[in-house]
């Protein structure tokens, strides 16, 4: 009794855990948002295909226009894209441009 495993990780507290952010992507909305919009992508990056690549691995559903900077937009189709881990890394950085992924996200059917 009152035994603590040595092997047992250890967790500092980290006060952005629980941000607003990161309680949104844990949600049931945002994970029904990222598989809708994977499928809408066909389950590849969208700079791949602009590349004549094929990537349909290591998959993440980015917002252009970040969580930080305008919450509002969070469920917003026109403002989620699919990339690969690589493109992900880059967009994240700025390196590819929100203009960039804005044109690579396909038109919406009409209902």
């Amino acid at each position: 009794m009152g035994y603590v495993c040595t092997k047992k990780p250890h967790f500092k507290h980290n006060p952005k855990r629980n941000s607003r952010e990161d309680k949104f992507r844990s949600s049931y909305d945002w994970q029904q948002k990222r598989k809708y919009i994977m499928k809408r992508d066909f389950y590849l990056c969208r700079i791949c295909i602009a590349e004549s690549h094929m990537t349909y691995g290591n998959l993440s559903v980015h917002h252009i226009v970040s969580l930080k900077n305008n919450f509002d937009l969070r469920l917003d189709d026109d403002n989620l894209i699919t990339l690969c881990a690589v493109h992900h890394e880059q967009a994240e950085k700025g390196t590819i441009s929100a203009d960039r992924l804005h044109k690579l996200i396909p038109p919406t059917s009409p209902e």
